[in-house]
């Protein structure tokens, strides 16, 4: 919009100006919709003001880095992230009889077509981008519209080129207004660009970032002044595109005859580090926990996803020196001993607290083995992928107790509820009502004279496993909501620009320190409410007559070590 969106007021009252808006997606599910309705405007005042603040933040195309983006993808792209303009070659038919190798041929050209039509899907999708890219290009600035998941998670209503999608459309946009750098917002500024490049860099202490920075400064400069025809040292970032646009930024202040008092429109990230996990640990009060995900002050950060990369390690090498004979796992083990690292187990790992199962793990896993491309047999990349799945969730499963106690206890109220035939309902910290929306589908045949058609309608009866299964993740989607609009709400008051993307949270350079201590203050906030007790209360009086078994024991961890720890949020 290239006005601000109206304040939300109702169900249907707020967003955009003259398209159908909703505060919430419901996807005609009668139940959330009800919900959101019935509760009083008062209980979702928090909820309306967060979703105001976010859609209030002004945007506008960073022209430099879409400059660059265009030059590529006119070249044919296939560097940088984007996707090649050309297609996978179709293999040749080999000149035999052999009817092994002509199924071989027929199985790798249907992997390749498949390929080329996901190439394909993927260009259509950059076209998309780019095409509001260069519509929006020479605006002074333009905003997003904010609803919710029905979790209560926050979106922006534009589908295509929005700060929640990819490297590709984070590096072209940056805020509408700029602001001086100061001398925090420079150091800042610096450690962004290291985050952005990533490659291990990302794990480094805050001054092993700033050195980082510094030692490469000449490439720095060099992927500002010539990104396309110089030596791209920005394009072996992790996030290439947003670490170019911090080149540029960087270069700009270091090349000004006042660093400081540059002003810079980049927008900078504080991310929860497994910020899943670290909700877990503020929950059952776990110091393990709490510790692998730097609720507790460290002086580097800790990285759960190598440590838990280290065990399955150590597993992996144990089996692998097995007798074969007594243990088939022994070959997998092999195979897989020099396939581990941070990278394989990071999206299991990640997801594990939202309720990955263990076929969605495997499918993770393969997919990490499948782009290293040393395993080419597919039974064997099948197996080892199994085989790594099963470590690699054995060894979340004892690191965090606690976590597993508390996803059990509300896996079993869930299934309680549900076999009542009832969703799972509940209410946010922040005032916003919840309902699981899982219900049987009904089919139906409509026969015409012309066709049959195969019509799916929800029915009354409640899916009772999938209520138990979402539950879990549903209930901490809840939960980094109420902190992420927390957080924006105190932010807007203390006169920052704020933006979120569920557990990102970005202000201008020269406010990170001020944001830091708001969101640290927020999750402290947050977990001195007695929130399993207040779900557990809840529940008894929506079932009087269910026998809810009781909150899962805490630990001595004190939520406001997290005050201090300087890479909860980094």
């Amino acid at each position: 919009m290239l006005v601000p969106p109206t304040k939300w007021k109702g169900y249907d009252k707020g967003g955009h100006l003259f398209l159908p808006s909703y505060v919430m997606r419901t996807h005609g599910v009668k139940d959330q919709k009800e919900a959101i309705k019935s509760v009083p405007r008062k209980q979702l005042r928090k909820v309306f003001e967060a979703l105001d603040i976010l859609g209030g933040t002004k945007w506008r195309v960073n022209r430099r880095v879409h400059d660059v983006v265009e030059t590529i993808w006119s070249r044919g792209g296939g560097i940088a992230g984007l996707v090649d303009k050309g297609n996978i070659p179709l293999p040749e038919q080999p000149e035999t009889e052999d009817p092994d190798e002509i199924q071989k041929w027929k199985w790798s050209v249907k992997k390749t077509k498949k390929a080329n039509r996901e190439l394909h899907a993927e260009r259509c999708d950059t076209e998309l981008k780019l095409s509001v890219a260069r519509k929006m290009r020479e605006e002074d600035g333009f905003y997003y519209p904010h609803n919710l998941d029905f979790r209560g998670r926050a979106y922006p209503m534009h589908p295509h080129l929005s700060h929640l999608g990819s490297d590709l459309c984070r590096g072209v946009l940056e805020y509408a207004e700029g602001r001086p750098l100061g001398k925090s917002g420079l150091r800042w500024l610096k450690i962004h660009l290291a985050n952005k490049y990533g490659g291990g860099i990302e794990k480094l202490s805050h001054e092993s970032k700033l050195t980082f920075v510094e030692d490469h400064l000449p490439d720095i400069f060099d992927s500002a002044a010539n990104p396309v025809d110089g030596n791209c040292w920005w394009i072996n970032a992790e996030d290439p595109f947003q670490c170019l646009a911090a080149c540029m930024d960087l270069s700009n202040a270091l090349e000004s005859s006042s660093p400081h008092g540059a002003v810079s429109h980049l927008p900078i990230h504080q991310d929860g580090s497994c910020n899943g996990l670290q909700h877990y640990a503020a929950l059952g009060r776990d110091y393990m926990g709490a510790a692998a995900v730097n609720l507790v002050p460290g002086e580097k950060p800790a990285d759960i996803y190598s440590e838990i990369a280290a065990r399955v390690l150590d597993v992996v090498r144990e089996d692998s020196m097995k007798d074969p004979a007594t243990d088939p796992s022994v070959p997998l083990a092999k195979v897989l001993v020099d396939e581990v690292d941070r990278k394989l187990v990071k999206q299991t790992v990640m997801t594990s607290v939202y309720g990955v199962t263990f076929i969605g793990a495997r499918q993770q896993i393969m997919k990490r083995l499948q782009e290293k491309g040393h395993i080419t047999d597919d039974k064997l990349l099948y197996d080892v992928s199994c085989y790594a799945t099963r470590v690699t969730l054995d060894a979340l499963g004892q690191m965090f107790q606690s976590a597993r106690a508390i996803m059990a206890w509300l896996g079993d109220c869930a299934k309680m509820i549900a076999s009542k035939n009832q969703p799972v309902r509940w209410t946010s910290p922040v005032g916003l009502p919840v309902v699981q929306p899982y219900k049987k589908y009904k089919n139906y045949m409509i026969r015409t004279s012309l066709q049959c058609l195969a019509l799916r309608r929800e029915g009354d009866a409640i899916a009772t496993q999938r209520q138990k299964a979402a539950f879990p993740p549903n209930f901490v989607h809840s939960l980094d909501s109420s902190h992420m609009m927390m957080t924006a709400i105190t932010c807007k008051e203390a006169g920052l620009h704020f933006a979120g993307v569920h557990d990102s949270f970005w202000v201008h350079a020269c406010d990170v320190d001020k944001m830091n201590q708001i969101l640290r203050e927020q999750f402290v906030e947050l977990y001195s409410m007695p929130i399993l007790e207040n779900l557990l209360e809840e529940f008894q009086t929506l079932f009087p007559t269910v026998e809810f078994p009781p909150c899962p024991a805490q630990g001595n961890f004190d939520v406001r070590e997290v005050l201090t720890s300087t890479y909860f949020f980094n």
